[in-house]
């Protein structure tokens, strides 16, 4: 009993010292799977006379493209980043052909560059009837399921027959509109522009859910909705979209997803795709085994509790900073989503000052956050008085009703006439109570000047 006694302080620097050991090779493992596979020259694709001729007079490849986190998005430099960027980066490695990204800003007007021809394929698309009247899909290489997107605190859904004789937004040309259009007539179907637009209306109860990739939905804050449970025989499988007319493209893709090495494949799916997987419950071995490591736990600590307060001060001090750090990750990939937006993004206070924006909203003024923050739309001078004094009467009357407003409109400013696409939509804080309003805008205008010179 004395021998035992006295060696507990040894035997729990042992135990520590193997804990550590063990999470270091941990942590080693886990570094090594998220590196991206290098490139094997021997991977170089054997294909027939026509591709080679294919790629010889077509070696650029335009890309219809939008912002999907983790699948496709800009990063800090505007470079685009994702698990399909590096695909396609890993495809034109096997080749030699160079994939350009064209951007889009919602499922429908990808479609639409696809359908008059814009842009030579595409790599988000879910295959349904609509779109294989005009694209062919290559072979599948992963997938998701599709989730169920609703009000906080209402019943989880479980089925569409739930939604029956309820609203359900969904962006236009949606993968599942179709389906549900024929088959689910009793549900009241809401198109939007984006995935965004449908989440602000059921946060607004103008809608009663959406359907989202479950692999998305879990990176953009719960707000005032949940997550249900998954379309039950609903998969979306990954595919690569090409026109019709771009057979010997498809042809090229397939020969290439068909070399593509399994544990390479995997790799960078783990690279991308790790840790956003919802955890499943633990079973109830799995359970009784955490309670039997808390008890043996608690034994170890009541023992050894005057040799090891001073230490276990200092794992408290380490764990505040390091939840701290987590938190400031958090903020930091926060504000990179928001200024890889290309689109101005502000949010007000209940006073209609601002407190947020990104990068875009800086630049249409012209100004740093720091100058801009806690001003009201009164205090701008890039707006004639009487329409400042306009828009911030329609700030606070929206604040005071909470709905969401989403409208094309014409606007002067900073000495200009713009035609925009406006809209704005009320945020609560996690006490459910109302705290500003959210909103931005996109330059119609531009757009449409662009794709006149585009098609001029």
């Amino acid at each position: 009993m004395s021998f035992f006694i006295k060696g507990k302080p040894a035997l729990g620097w042992v135990m520590g010292l193997a804990l550590m050991y063990s999470a270091q090779g941990g942590n080693a493992a886990q570094l090594a799977a998220f590196e991206t596979p290098p490139f094997n020259p021997g991977e170089r694709l054997m294909l027939d006379a026509q591709e080679l001729k294919w790629i010889k007079e077509n070696p650029r490849v335009i890309v219809a493209t939008m912002q999907f986190p983790l699948y496709l998005f800009k990063n800090e430099q505007g470079q685009w980043n994702g698990l399909n960027h590096d695909i396609l980066q890993r495809i034109a490695q096997m080749t030699g052909l160079e994939f350009v990204h064209r951007e889009s800003f919602s499922p429908g007007e990808l479609l639409t560059m696809l359908e008059n021809g814009e842009a030579d394929m595409t790599t988000l698309l879910a295959m349904n009837e609509e779109r294989r009247d005009f694209l062919s899909f290559s072979h599948a290489f992963g997938g998701s399921g599709w989730v169920f997107v609703g009000r906080d605190g209402e019943s989880s859904l479980h089925s569409l027959e739930q939604l029956e004789g309820k609203v359900l937004a969904l962006p236009a040309r949606h993968a599942l509109e179709a389906e549900i259009r024929r088959d689910y007539p009793a549900i009241k179907l809401r198109t939007t522009k984006t995935y965004g637009e449908a989440r602000a209306l059921v946060e607004s109860r103008e809608a009663y859910a959406t359907i989202e990739n479950e692999t998305g939905v879990h990176l953009y804050p719960a707000g005032q909705l949940q997550v249900g449970s998954g379309l039950e025989g609903k998969w979306e499988p990954d595919y690569l979209a090409v026109r019709q007319d771009l057979s010997a493209l498809l042809s090229i893709l397939n020969k290439a997803l068909e070399a593509f090495p399994a544990e390479d494949m995997r790799a960078l799916r783990t690279k991308w795709m790790a840790g956003i997987t919802p955890v499943q419950a633990p079973s109830i071995w799995e359970r009784l085994s955490r309670w039997g490591y808390w008890c043996v736990t608690v034994v170890v600590v009541f023992g050894l509790l005057s040799l090891l307060w001073n230490r276990r001060l200092q794992i408290q001090i380490d764990q505040r900073l390091k939840a701290e750090a987590v938190l400031k990750d958090q903020l930091m990939l926060q504000r990179a989503l928001m200024d890889a937006i290309p689109d101005p993004i502000f949010i007000r206070d209940l006073e209609g000052r601002l407190i947020m924006c990104n990068k875009s909203y800086e630049d249409q003024f012209a100004t740093r956050f720091e100058k801009l923050r806690g001003t009201r739309l009164t205090d701008s001078a890039a707006f004639p008085p009487a329409t400042a004094q306009l828009l911030h009467g329609e700030v606070m009357e929206q604040l005071r009703t909470g709905q969401s407003r989403f409208f094309d409109r014409q606007l002067m400013f900073s000495g200009q006439l713009r035609e925009i696409y406006h809209w704005s939509v009320p945020f609560y804080g996690a006490d459910g109570q109302l705290r500003g309003i959210l909103g931005g805008w996109s330059d119609v205008g531009r757009r449409l000047r662009r794709c006149d010179r585009f098609m001029a």
